[in-house]
C-alpha cells in the first residue's frame, strides 16, 4: 500500500473508531488497536526513523554510481588580467567564461561502498521490524485493557447480582419484622449486607471507568464513560492452551519483530566493520571532463573578431585519468575506525544474545504464570459449585426459620467472594494466553 493511502485508512480507522465512541455503540477489539496505532506518537516517531534509514539505504546505493559535476563561469575583468582563452596577459577589461563537466567513478576501495551499502540495506530492515515491534507492543497493551474492561463488566454485573439477592432478603425481613416474626438482628444484619453489596456495586463501577480511561489513552482520544466495547466469544476463551515454552520460543524466534530486528542489527554491525577495513586498502578511481571557455578579447589570426560560439568550439578540450589514492599515515584514524566498528559489531552481538536470552526466559515464566493460572481457575470452578450448593441449602433453612442470619451470611459471602474470584482468575487466565500468543504472533482477530 501506498503511503499516501496508508494514512488516508489510518485516519478513515481513527474517524470510524471516534464515531463509534461518540455514538456509544460497541465497539471491536480490531478497531481499539487500529485507532491505538494510527494515533500513537511512538508508532509515528518509529516510522520516521524508518523512513531514515530508508534514504541512509538509498544513500548508500547512490553511493556506487559515478559523480557528475558541472559549472558554468561569467566574470568581469578589469585591469591586468591573465585571458583564460589564450593565457596570456592583458590590462584591458573584457567578459569571460567557462564551462566543464567533470565525472568520477570509484573502481575499487576495499570494498567498503559495497559493505556499507549491505549495512545501512540491514538497518532499514530493522528499523522496519522495529516499528512492528512498536506496534506489537501496543496491540499486547490494547487488548490487556480491553479484557480488563471486560473483567470490570463481569464484576459489576456479579455485584449488582449479589445486591440483588441482598435487598430482596432484606424486602422480605422487613415485612417479617414488622409482623414480628424474626430477631431485629436478622434484618440489620442484612441490612448491613445490602449496605456492602452497594458499596461494592460503585467500587466496581469505578474500576470500570478507570479500566476504560486506560483504554481510551492508548487510543489517545477522549475519555468517555459511555464507551462500551464488544463482547469475546467463546472460542476466545478456550481453557486448554497446547503450546509448550519450547515450541513458543522457536516459533517467537522465527516470528517476533524484536528477536529479528536485534539478529539484522548484528549484521549491519558485522558488514560495518568491514567496511571500516576497506579504508584501509588503496582506492582506485577514473575520471574524466570536458571544458570550453570564451573571452570578449579573442581574435583570430588576421586580427578579427571570434564569434561566440566559435570560441566554445575551439576551446573545447577533454581529459580521461586513472588515480590510486594510498593511505599511509593519517594519525591511525581508521585503524581507530576500525577498532570502533568491532567494539559496535560486539556490542550488537550481546544485544541479540540478550533479546533471546531474555525472550526464552520470558516465555518460561509467562507460561509457568498461565499454567498456575490455570489451576487456580480449575480449582475455583470447584470451589463456586460447591458454594453455590452450600448457599441454595442456606437459604431454604433460613428462609424457613431453621438458620441464624449469620450462617446465612457466611455462605452467601463465601459464595459471592467465591464468584469474584473465578471472574477475576478466568480474565487473568486469559490475559495470560494472549501474552504467549503475543510471542507467536497471533492476533485475537
Amino acid at each position: 500500500m501506498k503511503p499516501g493511502k496508508a494514512m488516508l485508512t489510518c485516519y478513515a480507522v481513527a474517524l470510524m473508531s471516534l464515531n463509534s465512541l461518540a455514538q456509544t455503540t460497541p465497539i471491536t477489539l480490531k478497531q481499539c488497536v487500529e485507532t491505538a496505532i494510527a494515533n500513537n506518537i511512538d508508532v509515528k516517531q518509529r516510522d520516521l526513523q524508518m523512513q531514515r534509514s530508508a534514504v541512509g539505504w538509498k544513500q548508500g546505493k547512490a553511493n556506487l554510481l559515478p559523480s557528475l559535476n558541472g559549472s558554468v563561469n561569467h566574470n568581469l575583468n578589469q585591469g591586468r588580467s591573465i585571458d583564460p582563452t589564450t593565457n596570456s596577459y592583458v590590462n584591458q577589461s573584457y567578459t569571460s567564461a567557462t564551462y566543464s563537466l567533470n565525472a568520477d567513478l570509484t573502481l575499487f576501495n576495499g570494498l567498503r561502498l559495497i559493505n556499507n551499502l549491505k549495512a545501512r540495506q540491514y538497518d532499514y530492515e530493522a528499523s522496519r521490524l522495529e516499528l512492528q515491534q512498536q506496534k506489537d507492543n501496543l496491540t499486547l497493551d490494547v487488548i490487556l485493557a480491553y479484557l480488563e474492561i471486560l473483567t470490570n463488566i463481569d464484576l459489576l454485573e456479579q455485584a449488582k447480582k449479589q445486591e440483588s439477592v441482598s435487598r430482596q432478603q432484606v424486602e422480605r425481613l422487613e415485612i417479617m419484622h414488622k409482623e414480628g416474626a424474626i430477631k431485629p438482628s436478622d434484618l440489620y444484619d442484612l441490612k448491613g449486607q445490602l449496605a456492602d453489596n452497594k458499596l461494592a456495586i460503585i467500587n466496581s463501577g469505578n474500576n470500570l471507568n478507570a479500566a476504560k480511561l486506560r483504554l481510551a489513552q492508548l487510543m489517545n482520544v477522549p475519555y468517555n464513560d459511555a464507551l462500551q466495547v464488544e463482547r469475546l466469544t467463546a472460542e476466545q476463551f478456550a481453557m486448554d492452551y497446547q503450546a509448550t515454552p519450547d515450541s513458543i520460543y522457536q516459533v517467537a524466534t522465527e516470528q517476533l519483530a524484536l528477536v529479528k530486528a536485534a539478529n539484522l542489527r548484528q549484521k549491519s554491525a558485522e558488514k560495518d566493520v568491514k567496511a571500516a577495513r576497506g579504508a584501509l586498502f588503496p582506492t582506485i578511481g577514473i575520471g574524466g571532463g570536458i571544458d570550453t571557455r570564451f573571452s570578449s578579447t579573442g581574435v583570430d589570426t588576421s586580427g578579427g573578431k571570434v564569434s561566440y560560439y566559435d570560441q566554445l568550439s575551439n576551446n573545447y578540450s577533454t581529459g580521461v585519468g586513472i588515480g590510486v589514492s594510498i593511505p599511509i599515515l593519517n594519525g591511525l584514524q581508521r585503524r581507530n575506525q576500525v577498532a570502533l566498528a568491532k567494539i559496535d559489531q560486539k556490542q550488537a552481538e550481546y544485544t541479540a544474545q540478550t533479546t533471546q536470552i531474555q525472550l526464552k526466559q520470558n516465555i518460561e515464566r509467562d507460561h509457568f504464570n498461565m499454567e498456575a493460572s490455570l489451576n487456580k481457575y480449575q480449582a475455583l470452578v470447584d470451589q463456586v459449585g460447591s458454594y453455590t450448593e452450600n448457599f441454595r441449602i442456606a437459604e431454604v433453612r433460613f428462609n424457613e426459620g431453621a438458620s441464624t442470619s449469620v450462617e446465612y451470611l457466611l455462605a452467601k459471602n463465601n459464595l459471592d467472594r467465591s464468584n469474584t474470584n473465578l471472574i477475576i482468575q478466568r480474565y487473568d487466565y486469559v490475559l495470560r494466553t494472549k501474552i504467549l500468543d503475543y510471542y507467536q504472533g497471533k492476533m485475537m482477530w
